[in-house]
C-alpha cells in the first residue's frame, strides 16, 4: 500500500486482520491491513450477508438507474472494451485458426461481454445479481446467475482471460476469489483485474480541501485497492504483472471546483464531460493519445481506476 495520507486512529487485531485503522464511516473501520496487504474494512460481512445484498438488493436499492444509464454510455463504454480487448489479444497472439476465451466473473449487464463476443471471443460470465443477468442473458450472452464460489467456479470453463471488473472491491475474501479465478485461467493465460483506485493522491489532495472522503462506501465497497497494493496481490498470488491500465481521473472535477459528492447532476455532468473528452480524441482519429495519456496516468498512479493485467505462468 501507498503511504498517502495514513491517519492512524488506532491499531486493531481481530485474530486474522491486523493493522491501523486510518478511517472510520457509518459504523465501519476501514484498516490498512497488514495481514491482507491492502485497507478493508471492519467488520466483514459473512457469505450469507453478501448473498442477500447482492441476489437482488443491489440493482434494485443501491442502483435503480444505472441499466438505463448504461445504456446511455454504451458508445463510450465500447472504447475501454475494445481497448482492452485488442490489448489481451496483442498479448496472447492466438493462432488464426483458435477462437479465445473469456470468462467475467461478475460480468454485471453483460455489456464487456457482449464486446467481446462481437469480435468473435467465446464469452461467459457469471453475476450475482439476477436483474443484471437477465439483462445479459437478453442480450444473447451465455451468463450463469450465481455467486462465483467453489461450487459454481468448477461449472465454469477454462478461459485465456479471467475478467474481474469493479467487484473485488465488493467481496468479503478477494483473495479467495481472486484464487478461483486464476484457477480458471489457462496457464500462460491472462487475468485483468479492475477496481476502484482509491486513497490515491487526487483523493487525498481533495480530502485536505475540504472534501469528505467520498469513495468510503461500505457496506458495499469492502475493499479499497490502489496500484500498489493491487499489484503486489497479484504478484504474491503468482502472476506475472504485464500492464497497468486507467481512466479519466474524476477527481479532476473537484481539484478544479466542481464539488459532483452527493450532487447526482454534477455529478452527471462531470461524467458527461469526461465522455465528451474520449469520444472526441477517438473520433479524431487520435485514440492512441487517449490509451498513452491513460497508460502514463497508471504509471504514476492517478486514475479513477486501478486496471492490472497479469499473466498466469505456463507452469
Amino acid at each position: 500500500m501507498t503511504p498517502v495520507a495514513q491517519r492512524p486512529l488506532h491499531a486493531a487485531h481481530d485474530g486474522t486482520h491486523r493493522g491501523a485503522i486510518i478511517d472510520r464511516v457509518d459504523g465501519f473501520d476501514i484498516l490498512a491491513c497488514e495481514t491482507c496487504g491492502f485497507r478493508h474494512v471492519l467488520p466483514l460481512p459473512s457469505a450469507s450477508e453478501q448473498r442477500a445484498a447482492y441476489e437482488d438488493a443491489y440493482y434494485r436499492d443501491e442502483k435503480p438507474t444505472y441499466l438505463a444509464r448504461a445504456r446511455e454510455d454504451a458508445e463510450w463504454s465500447r472504447l475501454a472494451w475494445e481497448d482492452r480487448l485488442s490489448l489481451f489479444e496483442d498479448l496472447l497472439k492466438p493462432e488464426a485458426s483458435r477462437q479465445l476465451a473469456v470468462l467475467d466473473i461478475g460480468c454485471g449487464p453483460g455489456w464487456f461481454l457482449k464486446t467481446a463476443a462481437d469480435r468473435g471471443w467465446k464469452a461467459q460470465g457469471i453475476e450475482p445479481s439476477r436483474q443484471a443477468a437477465e439483462h445479459a442473458g437478453s442480450l444473447g450472452l451465455n451468463v450463469v446467475n450465481a455467486m462465483f464460489d467453489e461450487v459454481s467456479a468448477a461449472r465454469l470453463d477454462r478461459a485465456d482471460v479471467v475478467h474481474l471488473n469493479n467487484m473485488l472491491e465488493h467481496v468479503a475474501d478477494p483473495i479467495g476469489l481472486l484464487r478461483l479465478g486464476i484457477a480458471r485461467a489457462w496457464p500462460g493465460g491472462l487475468i485483468c483485474v479492475g477496481v476502484p483506485n482509491d486513497y490515491n493522491a487526487l483523493q487525498e489532495a481533495a480530502r485536505a480541501s475540504g472534501t469528505k472522503p467520498w469513495w468510503l462506501a461500505p457496506p458495499h465497497h469492502l475493499n479499497y485497492f490502489d496500484f500498489a497494493s493491487l499489484e503486489a496481490l497479484l504478484a504474491r498470488l503468482g502472476l506475472d504483472i504485464v500492464e497497468t491500465l486507467t481512466s479519466f481521473p474524476m477527481e479532476l472535477f473537484l481539484l478544479m471546483g466542481e464539488n459532483y459528492v452527493g450532487d447526482d447532476k454534477v455529478g452527471r455532468d462531470c461524467h458527461l464531460r469526461r465522455k465528451h473528452f474520449d469520444l472526441a480524441l477517438e473520433k479524431a482519429g487520435l485514440g492512441a493519445v487517449r490509451r498513452k495519456l491513460y497508460g502514463a496516468l497508471a504509471k504514476a498512479g492517478i486514475g479513477r481506476e486501478a486496471i492490472i493485467v497479469a499473466r498466469k505462468p505456463l507452469a
